[in-house]
């Protein structure tokens, strides 16, 4: 048996990251522009689902990429492990209510990404930038996991619920 210190964890995968929030203002940055010149050539509902369709993608393929550097695989554990990316720099305040090798439930008290998206004007899509990822990174991440979430502090709701669940087989993903 391992010693604790020896145990190979999802940390690894961290190393060399940035935070997310860093990320997601690059990334809006980048993406605002684009998604508004769509908008005049296509309208607002094909440019919102192409770049919905385009983020769920990224965020599965991000997800791929992160097993992908898990040294010995993938679990709920080693997800919940890779939530210090996105607290970090204070971008989630959260309230951990659950953490098991079955279930990891929490809420969002504070979204600085709903926060830097407003700053920015891109409010009325942040949804689309950040919070449609979620469900689907975990997908990419470890098919096993699932997430249920009923509201977003994104959408004007005071706090965000997540609850994560790890299943013994691979679950039909509507992706």
């Amino acid at each position: 048996m391992t010693d604790a210190s020896e145990r190979p964890d999802s940390r690894a995968a961290m190393d060399g990251e940035i935070g997310i929030l860093a990320r997601r203002k690059i990334e809006a940055g980048i993406i605002a522009p684009i998604y508004e010149e769509m908008r005049r050539q296509v309208g607002e509902e094909k440019a919102r689902s192409i770049l919905d369709t385009a983020i769920r993608k990224a965020a599965i393929k991000a997800g791929q990429d992160f097993a992908a550097r898990t040294p010995g695989g993938t679990s709920l554990r080693t997800f919940q492990e890779l939530q210090a990316l996105w607290t970090q720099d204070d971008a989630l305040v959260i309230e951990v209510t659950k953490a098991t090798d079955e279930e990891f439930h929490y809420n969002v008290k504070r979204c600085r990404y709903a926060e830097t998206y407003r700053e920015m004007g891109l409010g009325h899509i942040g949804h689309l930038l950040s919070c449609n990822r979620d469900g689907v990174f975990c997908v990419g991440y470890d098919p096993r996991i699932t997430l249920e979430r009923t509201q977003t502090v994104m959408e004007g709701a005071s706090h965000c619920d997540f609850k994560y669940r790890f299943h013994k087989t691979p679950q039909a993903s509507s992706e």
